[in-house]
């Protein structure tokens, strides 16, 4: 029945945590038992089923409960066969979503030399517009994950080619993330390339897009500035927050928070 393999899926991360804190005793059975039943349940003929399986794989990563020979010798093959061009198109919308999701959990190697390929492949899916989607709204989380030599050397092409979409939404998409790109790219490259872009989707047709430009245009500005001298920097969760000055903590005026968040980079995309 689906509804215990999905209940048998919530378990696993308890169950894997307990194992990784008994591991003396219990030194294989993750390894042996439990990461083959969330390979598999990956690939589940039920969508509840694989969404329960995807949620408890993200818990794994997130508490580094997998070890770096499974993520590459057991994951990162199961969701590149998903989101194969030949695949299920439901299967592929998930996968991508999960490759998107898991990318910040891996270290750079394992998302440049396995998964970035795969991710360049997917934004020019002319089949789906759904996966292209998918990617734009987590173009920006992708290119922190690889840094900036890949990043300007393999996605900054095709975030031109997302900005240039026939799909509005995947243009909103596009501006909506367009600091968080931007941070990841040198100066030169911000202002020969990713400006005359920003201006095109300002322009933009669509007033959906163009407010969303402009929306970003405070952030995008931002990245331009020096952080040590404007105090300007990137949290862990992807928003651009001001770093108070030495003068403004020792001081003793009421001010409404020493911590402003502008903008979130890549989120509540749409």
């Amino acid at each position: 029945e689906p509804t215990v393999r999905t209940e048998l899926m919530e378990q696993i991360p308890p169950i894997a945590i307990f194992l990784q804190e008994s591991r003396p005793k219990f030194p294989t059975a993750f390894f042996e038992y439990l990461m083959p039943i969330v390979v598999r349940y990956l690939t589940d003929v039920n969508n509840q089923v694989r969404k329960a399986g995807q949620e408890a794989l993200l818990i794994l990563l997130e508490q580094d409960l997998i070890a770096q020979s499974d993520i590459e010798n057991k994951v990162c093959p199961i969701l590149l066969d998903l989101s194969a061009p030949d695949s299920d198109d439901e299967y592929k919308v998930e996968a991508v979503n999960i490759i998107c999701k898991m990318a910040s959990m891996l270290s750079r190697t394992t998302v440049e030399h396995m998964l970035l390929p795969r991710f360049c492949e997917l934004c020019s899916d002319g089949k789906l517009f759904q996966v292209r989607k998918i990617c734009a709204a987590n173009f920006g989380d992708i290119c922190n994950a690889v840094g900036q030599e890949a990043t300007e050397r393999l996605l900054i092409p095709k975030f031109f080619e997302l900005c240039s979409d026939s799909v509005w939404g995947m243009r909103k998409a596009c501006a909506e993330c367009f600091m968080a790109v931007s941070y990841t790219t040198s100066p030169e490259v911000r202002r020969s390339k990713l400006s005359p872009l920003f201006i095109s989707l300002i322009s933009d047709t669509c007033r959906w897009v163009r407010q969303a430009a402009f929306q970003s245009l405070g952030p995008f500005i931002s990245t331009f500035a020096n952080p040590s001298s404007a105090g300007l920097y990137i949290r862990e969760d992807g928003t651009l927050s001001i770093r108070p000055s030495t003068q403004d903590v020792n001081s003793n005026s009421c001010q409404p928070s020493n911590n402003i968040t502008l903008m979130s980079s890549s989120t509540n995309a749409t």
